[in-house]
């Protein structure tokens, strides 16, 4: 069988990976972006570059999208010439950003009327998980909708776990974020000890990285820290972004995180600092300016 025209709206860090591998793979590919030169580079590879979310989704039977946030998801899907604008009687939309519940209950409500097909599939993995094909999809939507969308899921990651209805898979990437969050916050803060004390930086690191807290969050982020190394894997003000979402799902739900809370300050002293743009591991930047 032949495989189905995607669309794919937004090219950044993640989504350049994603859609690369759809195209290395044989689907015929439309791309878009706001800033038009990221998506030179897949015109040049066999993409169609389209000037619209529209245009891309005039003749695609799946849409993915991979946003930032609901702003940018909102206008792609919904603003003037979004994709949901031209999109078919059941073409199947999938929304891969890590944004709200809300808005992803809000967007599969449009995406029914429209008479198309709804998932969220935000993702687990980085940059290079996202250009290696090895991403875990976290999905919520119909069993019926996921087994029509797991092929092209599959060609762009090594996992897919189905959470449940629409929101579902949302909502536990926020729960992910808030904890990874955390981590790093705290790693931050435990670095910036070592780093002032007279402790040997790198045995006292190998403690950490090797005794109970290792993960292999920890693990990376601590080599990026230490390099230091702050080219974008999962850029900082993204992960602020995160945990602001997370904190407000956490309301909703009567849990108040206090954890996400304080790890958020630091990310936003981060960004204050001038570190947004720069990979996570940059939040310990301050603690060394101080």
């Amino acid at each position: 069988m032949s495989k189905p025209h995607i669309a794919f709206l937004g090219l950044g860090l993640m989504g350049s990976g994603m859609a690369r591998q759809l195209l290395t793979k044989g689907y015929p590919l439309s791309v878009f972006n706001r800033d038009a030169d990221k998506a030179k580079p897949l015109g040049k590879e066999g993409a169609h570059v389209a000037a619209t979310p529209a245009e891309a989704a005039t003749h695609a039977k799946v849409i993915i999208s991979m946003l930032a946030d609901n702003i940018a998801s909102r206008e792609l899907w919904l603003g003037e010439n979004g994709a949901l604008a031209n999109a078919a009687p059941g073409t199947l939309c999938i929304e891969c950003g890590t944004v709200t519940v809300e808005w992803v209950k809000e967007l599969a409500e449009a995406v029914v009327q429209k008479g198309c097909e709804f998932l969220d599939a935000p993702v687990t993995g980085s940059k290079t998980q996202a250009a290696s094909g090895e991403l875990n999809f976290l999905v919520g939507g119909s069993n019926e909708s996921l087994e029509k969308a797991r092929p092209v899921l599959m060609a762009m990651g090594k996992s897919v776990t189905h959470l449940g209805p629409a929101g579902s898979g949302a909502l536990i990437k926020l729960i992910n974020n808030f904890v990874c969050g955390v981590q790093i916050a705290s790693l931050a803060e435990a670095l910036a000890m070592i780093e002032r004390s007279n402790l040997d930086r790198t045995s006292a690191l190998e403690v950490l990285t090797n005794g109970a807290p290792g993960s292999p969050l920890v693990k990376a982020v601590s080599t990026r820290m230490t390099t230091p190394d702050f080219t974008p894997n999962f850029l900082l003000r993204l992960m602020a972004k995160d945990l602001d979402y997370a904190i407000a799902e956490g309301g909703n739900l009567s849990v108040d995180l206090t954890t996400a809370k304080a790890a958020l300050g630091l990310f936003q002293q981060g960004i204050t600092g001038g570190h947004g743009e720069k990979d996570i591991s940059a939040i310990i930047e301050p603690f060394r300016n101080r």
